[in-house]
């Protein structure tokens, strides 16, 4: 029925106020017209699925007296294929590298490092993600990955404490609030560990500008909202449910609109709180089996009866429209059950692209899909399973150790005797040779078994993949070393470029996170870093200019890395650096895929021995001695130095003295002063005589 015959009360209200707003006819014309050309792909996907578990299409059907096996070519070069391109993937628990394009993002690239691998381990089951991602890629030849973002809160009632707070005084209290508050902006990490109410007198007190301190009073419930759910997601989707632009010729960044098909029922769509006009949703007319185009695993006719959980099909519209009538378009997202609109709302993410990875196994020009390995060896698979049903009738044909006997070979008695196992007399005139004969498998002709080989062959040349079907010989791989070399160079070589395809997906998924995590993460999101140290991310970090890489390589070029530097190893002399010879050793390690191994290499410390090292101390300490004694012998013959210079200025001092005297002697100056000091003395007598004379009393005449 369409809308417009509805009454009015029943009618689908308006999503939203744009101007322009695509109605569920338009959105539903570019999903049909896209829907053409995804069958065609999907009815190639099939056939490949089908010549990969042998069913379907590609099954034989049963004839009486004929062999119907079919072997499975497809499947065991795929299983070949499976763990040499996951394992690059799961053998390390940091997938992500992410290194900073300027300067400025260095912060922002160690966290956002920090962030991926910890979702990528902890929110996604890797393993299960990683396989169904290979396998993919391998058996239907294209990945399809739908990113998104899980949130989900719940209330609680939770115990907490209350905080009462007075003015304090104490010195001791003061002293310590000013480390604390020196402490909080230097290491704030630090800080964010202490108790409550440490935090709380630290921040009330730079609040009042006074020493406030903050002391635990009591408990009461409240109830708070706690967030169980905050990550993003990843999903590998089938490809019975995605429909692509056909316009983007093989540039998904070019595609306009991708539709995705779900089952979902009325209980999942209204927790999540995204959808409406969800009572206008007839469940009936929209259940999978009703829908022709819907795909059910196992065809199974499985359904619940209450509405809440009843199941049925919805389609979601992921693309671009003008919906301001500006003539620039803008991503949005709509989502239709039947022929009701239950969501139309604008791209949420923040990328504002849309939120799928596609990754082609072997890329086809002017293509969104792939090709698997099955599409060039189903001939091969063909001509193997017809060449190995052949060699199966030559042989079941034949009723192998079945006995036959000429009719005039034994009479009545005899027979009876041949045929218990006991001794028996077969009659004269009949040759035994010719009248006995026991039925054996006819010989396999070797145009068969050469046509059985040269498929294999071929099919291993086809996809470089050495599955084994000539044995383990040393020829299986060719008669010379250049020759095996060159064999295994080129396998591990076409190898590589399908794992670079690869992860070059995850690196895509990667960013998308990486513009969810900064948008949708709350203000600090407490990462587990190792046992006990734990490192606080805060969503503005998350921002910056990044390159996101993923260290991948087969294990053909690790071991041929881990032999060069086990060569480089040899080459190194005794004389070598320690420290360089463990880096070496810790390389070698890790590319062997021991990383416990190498991480304790790389932070191995050689323990001195004791003995050497109390050895060392005792030579120290004769060095000491030995030094010392040196020292006072220096300082012994520095003073004897010094005091035969003193004597000799003495001896220096007492000959000029003497000399002086001499020449003052021969030169009559010595005399000269004698005489003039016994003249002074003469005078200076003669005064005093004088003075006294005038000074005593004159006795009277």
């Amino acid at each position: 029925m369409n809308t417009a015959e509805l009454p009015p009360h029943e009618r689908p209200q308006k999503l939203t106020d744009w101007e322009n707003e695509p109605s569920l006819t338009q959105l539903k014309q570019d999903y049909t017209d896209a829907k053409i050309e995804a069958d065609h792909q999907i009815e190639k996907i099939d056939r490949w699925v089908d010549a990969l578990h042998i069913k379907g299409s590609a099954k034989l059907a049963k004839q009486k007296g004929r062999s119907s096996i079919q072997p499975k070519l497809i499947r065991k070069q795929a299983e070949w294929r499976y763990s040499s391109l996951s394992e690059p993937f799961l053998s390390t628990p940091d997938v992500f590298n992410a290194s900073p394009v300027t300067y400025e993002d260095k912060k922002a690239a160690e966290q956002n490092e920090l962030v991926l691998n910890y979702q990528f381990n902890h929110h996604i089951d890797k393993i299960s993600f990683i396989d169904s991602y290979v396998r993919a890629g391998v058996d239907e030849g294209t990945v399809i990955v739908r990113v998104g973002w899980d949130y989900e809160e719940a209330e609680v009632e939770k115990e907490v404490p209350v905080f009462s707070e007075r003015l304090s005084r104490d010195p001791a209290f003061m002293a310590q609030l000013q480390q604390l508050s020196q402490l909080q902006q230097t290491h704030p990490q630090e800080f964010a560990q202490l108790p409550e109410d440490i935090q709380r007198s630290v921040v009330r007190s730079l609040e009042t500008q006074q020493p406030v301190q903050v002391f635990q009073s009591g408990s009461e419930l409240v109830t708070e909202t706690v967030v169980k759910r905050n990550h993003p997601t990843a999903e590998v989707c089938d490809y019975n449910d995605v429909v692509m632009d056909p316009s983007a010729k093989g540039d998904f960044k070019k595609a306009k609109f991708i539709g995705y098909t779900f089952t979902t029922s009325l209980e999942e769509l209204k927790s999540s709180g995204l959808y409406t006009n969800l009572d206008q949703i007839q469940l009936t007319k929209n259940s999978p089996l009703a829908d022709p185009d819907s795909h059910t695993p196992d065809n199974t006719n499985f359904n619940f009866k209450d509405e809440p959980r009843k199941k049925f099909t919805a389609f979601e519209y992921w693309g671009f429209w003008d919906i301001d009538s500006s003539g620039k378009v803008k991503p949005i997202v709509a989502t239709w059950a039947g022929e009701t609109l239950i969501r139309l709302e604008e791209n949420p993410f923040p990328d504002g692209e849309l939120p799928f990875v596609v990754v082609p196994y072997l890329p086809v020009k002017n293509s969104l899909y792939g090709e698997p390995d099955g599409e060039l060896v189903k001939d091969n698979q063909d001509v193997v399973g017809a060449v190995t049903r052949g060699m199966i009738d030559i042989l079941g044909s034949m009723a192998n150790g079945q006995r036959g006997t000429r009719k005039d070979a034994l009479d009545a008695i005899n027979r009876r005797r041949f045929e218990q196992g006991q001794d028996y007399q077969f009659n004269g005139n009949v040759d035994p040779r010719q009248a006995f004969h026991v039925q054996t498998f006819p010989e396999i002709p070797n145009s068969a078994q050469f046509m059985f080989q040269q498929q294999n062959m071929e099919a291993e040349s086809l996809t470089g993949v050495k599955a084994f079907s000539g044995g383990l010989s040393g020829q299986a791989l060719g008669d010379t070393a250049t020759g095996i070399r060159g064999a295994l160079d080129a396998a591990s070589k076409r190898e590589l470029g399908i794992l670079r395809r690869l992860a070059d997906g995850i690196v895509k998924i990667g960013r998308k996170f990486i513009s969810m995590n900064a948008e949708f993460l709350s203000e600090e999101e407490v990462i587990r870093v190792t046992n006990e140290k734990f490192v606080a991310v805060k969503r503005d970090d998350l921002a910056g200019k990044i390159d996101l890489k993923l260290t991948i390589s087969t294990a053909e070029e690790d071991n041929a890395k881990a032999q060069e530097l086990a060569f480089m190893l040899q080459t190194t002399g005794p004389s070598s650096d320690p420290a360089e010879v463990r880096m070496i050793r810790a390389e070698i390690a890790r590319l062997r895929k021991m990383p416990d191994l190498a991480k304790r290499i790389a932070e191995y410390q050689p323990q001195p021995d004791p003995l050497e090292q109390q050895k060392q101390q005792l030579e120290i300490q004769k060095l000491q001695i030995e030094l010392a004694e040196l020292q006072s012998k220096v300082g012994v013959n520095q003073s004897t130095a010094e005091l035969n210079m003193a004597r000799a200025d003495e001896v220096s001092s007492k000959a000029d003295l003497n000399n002086l005297d001499f020449v003052e002697q021969e030169s009559g100056v010595k005399q000269e002063r004698d005489i003039q000091k016994h003249g002074e003395q003469a005078r200076s007598n003669a005064q005093l005589e004088v003075i006294k004379n005038a000074l005593s009393p004159k006795k009277p005449n």
